[in-house]
């Protein structure tokens, strides 16, 4: 078995790939929200002349835009993967992931997710507080 996933992953493999194509969507769709969250919040930063220290509150909608992105990306679900599941059907048709082996590599994937995410926004909220606005 292999240790990559491609987009059309059907298959659970432990800290690699949890999600299936629909549940990549939803987090593809998360991204796109979150994206459009920081755009507004650019927007309303830049009409209000907010503070720089203040633009950083951008970092709330960016960690919701990073997560989806990162979470599409490397097919793998945060949440699931603290939950020891994982989900190639339809929306709400967990699986349990048996082994105590493959729910430990799934929670070390899930804290990595969680950490690049949280990074991600933070170089958004820093560059946005950075900006001349």
């Amino acid at each position: 078995m292999s240790n990559f996933s491609t987009p059309e992953s059907t298959e659970y493999v432990a800290g690699v790939c949890n999600i299936g194509p629909s549940e990549i969507r939803k987090r593809q769709t998360v991204a796109i929200l979150g994206l459009v969250l920081v755009a507004l919040g650019i927007a309303s930063l830049h009409r209000t002349h907010a503070p720089h220290l203040a633009r950083l509150s951008i970092f709330v909608p960016a960690l919701v835009f990073s997560v989806g992105f990162v979470q599409s990306r490397k097919k793998f679900c945060l949440a699931f993967g603290f939950m020891g599941t994982f989900n190639f059907g339809k929306s709400r048709d967990l699986a349990r992931v048996a082994s105590p082996e493959d729910r430990a590599r799934d929670r070390k994937t899930a804290l990595l997710i969680f950490a690049q995410a949280a990074a991600l926004a933070l170089v958004i909220a820093i560059v946005v507080a950075l900006l001349p606005l």
